[in-house]
């Protein structure tokens, strides 16, 4: 029986509301990467990296086979 990879690979940017810098705080900035990231393990496509400045995060991640990119905004938004 034939077999196929698929990897994709996905570069989110998530903004802070008018680019204002609430995310100064070290404590807080490390708190949201680590809450990012757990988002996206929960939902079977885990996080490469999590990093980011003051008014925006940047995650790569590997999207999984078992949902849909739409599932996926979704329920990253609503979980």
């Amino acid at each position: 029986m034939p077999q196929s990879l698929s990897v994709i690979y996905i570069h989110l940017i998530f903004s802070t509301k008018d680019r204002r810098l609430f995310l100064r705080d070290q404590k807080i900035r490390g708190a949201l990467h680590a809450y990012l990231g757990e988002i996206s393990k929960k939902l079977d496509c885990p996080s490469i990296l999590v990093g980011g400045v003051e008014d925006h995060v940047h995650m790569l991640a590997r999207f999984s086979r078992t949902i849909t990119q739409a599932d996926w905004d979704e329920r990253y938004l609503w979980d």
